[in-house]
């Protein structure tokens, strides 16, 4: 018994003579956090990752401040970046996978797949001799073997319809640009229309080349398709901003606790202060679509139409880490020519309520009846010429509110959206009838008026939705359902024998918030005004129209 009770005691004293020699200094803040990794890393029962564990940290700190601030490892960080930086490095091709197989869609144009014969149809089953087709591989795994540095080559192996032996093509990578902006046509005569996915290094520059085609066509009236973006370099906003408004004219400023106030103004030089402007927002169009908006807006510049946008007023500045990962830090607000700043509210730590915004929005009625949306007094402000009253404190709301259809979208059609019917009905069917399809349709307008997506394809839809035990309610949802998915199923196709551009001109027939700007041109009595659709100025910006 003594010799137990001394041995305990021996092993005490020894705890508190290494806790001894452990005593860490809190003189600071960042020397206490550097005592805990070093104890952690030196005494923790387990052996620990210490990269990891620092990562785990710094995510935590972050978590704590706004829900816009974030930390990336260098993987996160050059898949964030490579959208926003306008291009990357690889073999060039628009595919899907279909049957655990790669598909080529079609290849980039000029790009490296197209100049040694790829073409749309084609499945790679083979990078550089080792199988990628019905291996289970991962989407990630294979884009890893497809891309690489620019100049190096990589030897695929391709089985195309109705050649008997595998094809085999050495393609040397190159840079392949992104674009972010999806689609651009004259929507109707006179109308230019333009779709923008994100605000990037080379957004300004499509853009403009864009608005160049619409001036060789008689553009009096441009509508800005913002539906969905989700911001990109608050730059670009401004530069594209500048090309509507008048020399000084204010166009956004940032300013926060250690971020000095700076105004971005327009300088006068802009090509279309004389153009019809529209503004086409959502619950999903976020920062440098707000800036955009906003700016317009709070000139009384351009009209905005759709729904209250969905209320980003941060700005993160990037800060990197020598080993590529890098912190994307809150350093400023933003703030609209009237002085709104935009961001909604939130609080600190609690991401998941941020993130739940749209379904409040949903079950407040927010998106289908303005009268749901509330703004206090104290977020009242003014547009700078017209003196309309618009809000702060949650996003841009529009001028012209356009309700979202809820009856439109089915639970059937989301069902069959949800397991991919559609998308791998679609991808079979432009596999199987491409070179048809291609030999019938020559150009374009031609499939746009002719052409109706086949029932057989509509029927293998529903028969394999009810292998899998998805089935309409009734006869009515049904039929509701058939009345978006067909065209769907022609968007589709035409983006498969074109591109996303052909996509968007069938689709936006029935796209609501488009089709809102479109009647509201075509009641316009033909004039090519240079301001904006107004409301009457006793009534809030969002309660023009519903």
């Amino acid at each position: 018994m003594k010799k137990h009770i001394i041995s305990t005691l021996l092993i005490f004293i020894a705890a508190l003579s290494a806790q001894a020699q452990f005593v860490l200094s809190a003189e600071t803040p960042m020397s206490k956090f550097r005592g805990a990794e070093m104890a952690i890393k030196n005494l923790y029962v387990d052996q620990v990752d210490e990269e990891k564990m620092v990562e785990d940290a710094i995510r935590g700190m972050l978590e704590k401040l706004d829900p816009h601030s974030s930390y990336s490892t260098a993987k996160e960080a050059k898949a964030l970046t490579e959208p926003l930086n306008g291009n990357f490095e690889g073999i060039g091709v628009q595919f899907n996978m279909i049957d655990d197989t790669l598909l080529v869609i079609q290849p980039v144009t000029n790009g490296p797949s197209e100049k040694v014969g790829i073409v749309g149809g084609d499945r790679i089953v083979t990078v550089n001799d080792t199988a990628i087709a019905g291996v289970k591989m991962g989407r990630d795994e294979i884009m890893k073997r497809l891309r690489g540095p620019k100049g190096t080559k990589v030897k695929l192996g391709i089985v195309r319809r109705g050649v008997n032996k595998p094809l085999y093509f050495t393609v040397t990578r190159d840079k392949i640009p992104v674009h972010s902006l999806q689609a651009a046509y004259m929507i109707r005569p006179g109308v230019g229309y333009v779709r923008i996915d994100n605000f990037s290094a080379t957004t300004y520059d499509e853009f403009m080349e864009a608005v160049k085609k619409f001036e060789q066509q008689q553009m009096h009236t441009l509508l800005i398709d913002l539906q969905d973006n989700g911001g990109g370099y608050l730059q670009t906003a401004v530069t594209m901003a500048n090309e509507f408004l008048q020399r000084s004219d204010l166009i956004v400023y940032t300013e926060g606790r250690s971020s000095p106030k700076r105004e971005y103004k327009a300088d006068g030089r802009g090509r279309l202060k004389n153009v019809k402007v529209y503004v086409l927002v959502n619950e999903f169009s976020a920062s440098a679509s707000e800036i955009l908006s906003g700016a317009l807006q709070d000139q009384d510049r351009g009209t905005i139409i759709g729904r209250r946008s969905f209320g980003k007023g941060l700005v993160q500045r990037p800060i990197e880490f020598d080993d590529g990962s890098l912190i994307r830090l809150t350093i400023a607000h933003y703030f609209t020519p009237s002085g709104r700043c935009i961001q909604k509210p939130y609080k600190k730590g609690d991401l998941k309520e941020y993130e739940q915004d749209f379904e409040y929005r949903l079950k407040h009625g927010e998106l289908t009846n303005p009268d749901s949306i509330h703004f206090a007094d104290s977020l009242k402000y003014e547009t700078l010429r017209l003196h309309r009253t618009v809000y702060g404190g949650g996003g841009i709301m529009p001028d012209v509110f356009v309700p979202l259809d809820t009856t439109k979208y089915t639970r059937f059609h989301r069902k069959l959206a949800a397991k991919n019917l559609i998308v791998n009905t679609n991808l079979k069917y432009i596999d199987k009838e491409r070179k048809a399809l291609k030999r019938q349709y020559k150009a374009f307008d031609d499939f746009r008026n002719d052409y109706q997506i086949p029932y057989h394809v509509v029927e293998e839809i529903l028969s394999e939705a009810k292998k899998q035990g998805l089935e309409p309610k009734d006869d009515d949802e049904l039929q509701r359902t058939l009345a978006y998915l067909c065209p769907q199923l022609k968007a589709l196709v035409a983006r498969d024998l074109w591109d996303m551009s052909e996509y968007y001109q069938i689709i936006n027939e029935h796209n609501d918030i488009v089709m809102r700007a479109v009647r509201m041109i075509e009641q316009s009595d033909g004039a090519k005004p240079t301001a904006p659709v107004v409301p009457d100025e006793t009534v809030p910006a969002g309660r023009l129209e519903q």
